[in-house]
């Protein structure tokens, strides 16, 4: 199959990456993709591309996994929410590609960042993936809401060299109401990171009359204050209505429809309170 070229470049207010394109693809039968799943030599794939200053320090290619256990109101990729949508891949011909940019990455002090959906939907797919990509001394990131923390072992992390860790709420009954599901877990994650000096960049999302609450905000950036150093930076995004089409394409009923994007000044009083706490705050 010829290699497609990925879109160089990006931000934060993009979708998942461009397709496929360019991945090798198998039609194993169904038992022997079974066992390769559960080995990690497959695994299932929404996209990638090739991005600089987004998924991580550098350029960096990200890769989105397919599955994830959350059901957030603001996700503007639902179309990652199920893992039967993506395409199978071999963890084989994601690190050759790795292995392509090799160059690029030790020019930019970029690397091979793992993302979804939730990658740790995909655990042994996302070990097989961070092994192969150490062993070609390629730093790897990792972008996860933490809900899953408890499927990736210490061995794993200790081939991670950053984790892009989303902070959806930090009040349990908002989490719930943003995501379906409990706080705990990424609470839990985030500490158990911290402890081990593993790099932290958090990600939170300002979305109005639904994680804007002053007293979400504060306990959101205590935290994260919390876990000390291993924060390197906070990014506090404002929400955006670039997935809505998506969600009517699935036929999925998509409860921001007239959530207004937070003002530049809401957003930035938002930092603000991060900083206050010593947090180095985008």
């Amino acid at each position: 199959m010829p290699l497609g070229l990925p879109l160089v470049g990006g931000s934060h207010t993009r979708t998942a990456g461009h397709g496929t394109a360019g991945l090798e693809t198998t039609e194993a039968e169904r038992s022997e993709r079974l066992a390769a799943v559960r080995e990690g030599r497959v695994g299932s794939v929404h996209s990638w591309e090739l991005v600089t200053a987004v998924d991580g320090p550098g350029t960096r290619l990200t890769v989105f996994l397919s599955g994830c256990p959350l059901r957030c109101l603001y996700c503007h990729n639902p179309d990652t929410m199920q893992m039967r949508r993506g395409t199978d891949v071999t963890a084989d011909e994601i690190l050759a590609r790795v292995a392509r940019y090799r160059g690029v990455f030790t020019a930019t002090g970029g690397g091979l960042t793992i993302s979804g959906g939730e990658p740790l939907m995909q655990p042994a797919f996302v070990r097989r993936l961070v092994r192969g990509a150490a062993a070609m001394d390629v730093p790897v990131a990792i972008d996860t809401s933490g809900y899953l923390g408890a499927q990736i072992d210490d061995a794993t992390l200790d081939d991670v060299s950053l984790v892009l860790l989303d902070v959806k709420s930090g009040d349990p009954e908002t989490y719930r109401r943003v995501t379906g599901r409990e706080l705990a877990p990424t609470l839990e994650f985030s500490r158990r990171l911290a402890a081990r000096g593993t790099r932290l960049w958090i990600r939170f999302v300002l979305v109005p009359g639904l994680t804007d609450a002053p007293a979400n905000v504060a306990a959101v950036a205590d935290h994260v204050a919390s876990l000390g150093p291993a924060v390197e930076r906070v990014e506090v995004l404002p929400f955006h209505q670039m997935g809505r089409d998506k969600w009517a394409e699935l036929g999925m009923r998509y409860e921001l429809e007239d959530t207004e994007p937070p003002t530049a000044e809401a957003t930035e009083a938002v930092r603000d309170v991060f900083r206050a706490r010593g947090l180095l705050t985008h």
